[in-house]
């Protein structure tokens, strides 16, 4: 006979569950899951992902579970009773359903306070998918129908209201977070990490108030919700409200059938997650063990794994809440991890906080300073991943190396005991992952994925699970996986070959050729900057390939820690004339822009909003600007001095050099940004060597540097030739640059690229000068069609109404400032006019006429 097992519940643990049964299962079994929402399991983790773009499909989980011949899911038949007698479930078909193991994952519902009008409409809850669904439906009705942006208030600044509060901005919505307590994410972080992530938050536009308690919800005259009352009086104006206030454990059906359950919610478990009826298991967050039920996924795939294990005979057991939490706002990093309120007696707290770029780190250590037992991170949580899984062990160093920024000292990275756990939200331990390697043959960090589940909820621990994956590798003796992500097995290098062979133009095209899946992060930016190359002709805000663009590159411009962004115009090698800096000035004072000088000899002017862009733009180039390109990873600037122009040391024309060399390789796409400086002597004014490369002017002719700066590890450049002409010196930068843009990894500066080629120097050299490989001739014709193909982006899009669409702050009202966007003036430098000091003009861009507010 095969066992019947009847899950209630198709979320994310019952999902976990069942994969879990049918992997592990060698016997016959005859899985039934009851499901109440119209749709397969999805991420309610990443909810937030929905307003990024993603559909529901995009958010389902692997439905390859379902196509198991002993797996059966009923979509929208919620399970209306259980007969514990009988065992037996009846749901609201009137189907009935027989078990010999009943597992209840019925989660939870969104609390709303019992207050006054919390079921008034335009009030939303944030949960399930039907629920972002409803809210991003009204805040696209409500746009339409008003004259002003929409304002939201969210109810709640915990997690899931802070992520509420960020798909409210993403939906050009005002947001207002009200806090009963002191500080955000209050159960989470104290109270100084607290007022740190509340700056990070209220420089995205998303306005705070703590202390802050609800009273009621008051209707308009429409009857629908339209402002919050506080306890103090003071009243919130409000189009929306969503509610995030907590959860309720949905354990109605487990009360009715007798089972034991705590007063404030949930059913009671032991830790073999069992209820009080040993036929039946709960897990998720309906389930209570310890009289506590938790919101996290963690600990349901934990209760998942236990479940699964005992109904096929096994001891495992729960061993208790892993509470550690990332917050998934974009933008924001935030993490909390172990006893990070250092409640264990004789616990230390290090703290390194530094408010002025936004970061706050503590570590929790025992009283001897050798074990690490928690740690809140604010503002820079990149150790999140690796020392998580460090808690409970020997942290291995000074703790001050784990939290001081990056470039300030190098952080050990101990070997982690095999114990470690790895990934929380499945459970994974260092030694699995090993295992993983050494016993089941995985041989990259994607199978280990596949085999172990480890990285395939959040993605915190997926830099972990690879350098295990690859430390373990070594060990064995077997090559490591150069492949660019788990959607592409070929390098950056033989990618680049393989889309220059091919002539593919599309990411479609490259994917459906030479990898698989819809690709990621990783490898949409990478095959951007390929085709940017070998397909010049494309803009980069252009057809298909317009989706795989940077944050930055998507709107042509950096975005800045507060919102807004800078406007980068170029100025070939510091050039400019008295009438662009005047235009710049004007520029600046009309739009209330705070300028700086960079080190590049450029202007940036900071604080521009979204939809301001082009009207900013279209000035600078009326005036013969073009974009800077600071927002590409490619060149940035070509810095130089005056040479013999001007300076009376001077041997040759630097700033011309400069001038012609930065018009050159102007828009030129590359795995990494990368700059140049030209100096007009020995003297070095413009600090060549510390460039990508440096050119350096001697009475014998160029001497060209290579491989400088490097990022977070500067470095000198190393001479490749000296003594060149203008011509020769152009060549061999020519041939280096492509040769660098087709041979470096991802995201691979020039520093590190010639560290690592075959040869270093001298092998570069022999490439380059001595045509080694035979590629001299295809480098120069790449480059002459990178000279030929050159456009000015920006000017471009100047002329194309439907690239204009993109910079708009607000849908439905393109010229209205943003008024969550506040500007902080630096230093006292400048301040935005106020707008009674304003007049208003308009201008016509592309047949659409824009207000522009002076």
């Amino acid at each position: 006979m095969s066992a019947r097992i009847v899950v209630i519940g198709a979320g994310m643990a019952a999902h976990r569950l069942v994969d879990s049964l049918v992997t592990r299962a060698e016997d016959r079994l005859e899985i039934t899951v009851l499901g109440d929402e119209a749709r397969r399991p999805y991420d309610r983790v990443g909810l937030t992902r929905f307003f990024d773009g993603e559909t529901a499909e995009d958010l389902t989980l692997p439905a390859t579970i379902f196509a198991d011949p002993r797996v059966t899911l009923h979509e929208d038949d919620p399970a209306t009773a259980i007969d514990t007698g009988a065992r037996t479930v009846t749901t609201a078909s009137g189907t009935v359903h027989a078990y010999d193991h009943l597992v209840l994952a019925t989660g939870s519902v969104a609390a709303r306070p019992p207050v006054e009008g919390a079921e008034l409409p335009g009030s939303f809850v944030y949960r399930a998918l039907a629920d972002v669904e409803d809210l991003r439906r009204h805040v696209q009705e409500r746009a339409a129908a008003l004259d002003r942006p929409v304002r939201g208030v969210v109810v709640g600044g915990g997690l899931l209201g802070l992520e509420a509060a960020g798909a409210l901005r993403g939906m050009d919505a005002e947001a207002t977070v009200l806090q009963s307590s002191d500080r955000l994410m209050s159960a989470q972080l104290d109270l100084p990490a607290g007022a740190v992530l509340r700056r990070l938050i209220e420089a995205r536009g998303i306005a705070v108030r703590t202390e802050a308690r609800t009273t009621a919800l008051r209707p308009g005259p429409d009857g629908a919700v339209e402002s919050v009352l506080l306890r103090d009086g003071d009243e919130v104006p409000a189009d929306l409200v969503v509610l995030t206030v907590g959860v309720r454990p949905r354990d109605e059906l487990a009360r009715a059938a007798g089972l034991s359950c705590e007063e404030r919610g949930g059913v009671r478990i032991d830790a073999a997650c069992t209820t009080s009826d040993p036929r039946i298991h709960a897990i998720g967050e309906v389930a209570a063990f310890d009289g506590q039920c938790v919101g996290l996924v963690a600990p349901g795939y934990a209760m998942a794994e236990v479940v699964c294990d005992r109904i096929l005979g096994g001891d495992a057991t729960f061993d208790g809440y892993d509470l550690s939490t990332k917050l998934k706002l974009s933008g924001v990093d935030v993490a909390s991890f172990g006893d990070a309120f250092a409640t264990t007696p004789g616990a230390l707290d290090v703290v390194y906080t530094d408010p002025v770029s936004g970061v706050h780190k503590k570590l929790v250590l025992s009283d001897d300073a050798k074990t690490l037992l928690g740690g809140m991170l604010v503002g820079d949580a990149s150790a999140y991943g690796s020392l998580r899984p460090l808690v409970g062990g020997a942290l291995g160093a000074d703790p001050a190396v784990h939290l001081l920024p990056a470039g300030a000292g190098s952080a050990p990275t101990p070997e982690l005991p095999d114990e470690a756990i790895v990934c929380s939200c499945s459970s994974v331990s260092a030694g699995t992952i090993r295992h993983a390697v050494r016993e089941q043959g995985c041989t990259d960090a994607a199978e280990v994925t596949a085999c172990t589940k480890a990285g395939a909820t959040c993605g915190s621990c997926t830099v972990m699970v690879k350098s295990l994956v690859t430390g373990e590798l070594a060990k064995l003796g077997k090559a490591v996986s150069t492949g660019l992500c788990e959607h592409f097995d070929l390098s950056r290098r033989q990618l680049f070959d393989a889309v220059h062979v091919s002539g593919l133009d599309t990411f479609s095209a490259v994917i459906e050729r030479f990898g698989r899946g819809r690709g990621c992060d990783v490898c949409k930016p990478v095959l951007a900057s390929i085709l940017a190359v070998l397909v010049p002709e494309g803009h980069v805000l252009e057809g298909e390939n317009a989706t795989l663009q940077d944050t930055n590159d998507h709107v042509m411009a950096n975005l800045q820690k507060d919102g807004t962004y800078s406007v980068v115009p170029r100025m070939p090698g510091g050039e400019v004339t008295p009438e662009g800096l005047i235009t710049v000035g004007e520029v600046a004072r009309d739009f209330g822009l705070y300028t700086k000088i960079t080190g590049g000899q450029r202007v940036d002017m900071f604080g521009a909003r979204l939809e301001q862009l082009p009207l900013i733009w279209q000035r600078l180039v009326d005036a013969g600007f073009e974009s800077g390109h600071a927002y590409g990873k490619s060149l940035r600037t070509v810095k130089s001095c005056v040479g013999s122009a001007w300076c009376r040391y001077g041997v040759m024309d630097s700033t011309g050099m400069a001038v012609t060399l930065e018009l050159r390789y102007r828009g030129l796409r590359a795995p990494h940004k990368f700059k140049l400086g030209v100096s007009g002597c020995a003297r070095e004014c413009a600090e060549a060597r510390g460039k990508d490369a440096g050119i350096i002017a001697t009475a014998q002719g160029w001497n060209l540097y290579v491989g400088g700066n490097g990022g977070a590890t500067p470095r000198h450049a190393e001479l490749l030739a000296e003594g060149l002409d203008d011509d020769t010196l152009i060549r061999t930068l020519d041939r280096y640059f492509m040769y660098y843009i087709r041979t470096a990894d991802k995201l691979q500066r020039t520093a590190p690229w010639l560290e690592a080629l075959d040869g270093g120097i001298d092998g570069l050299r022999a490439v380059i000068l001595e045509d080694s490989l035979g590629l001299a001739a295809d480098l120069d014709a790449a480059m002459a069609r990178h000279v030929a193909g050159y456009r000015d982006e920006w000017a471009e899009t100047l002329a194309d109404p439907a690239k204009l669409a993109r910079f708009r702050s607000f849908v439905n009202a393109p010229a209205t400032p943003d008024p969550g966007l506040a500007h902080v003036p630096e230093r006292g430098q400048i301040r935005p006019a106020r707008p009674e000091e304003r007049g208003s003009d308009s201008v016509l861009i592309a047949g659409t006429t824009l207000e522009v507010r002076r």
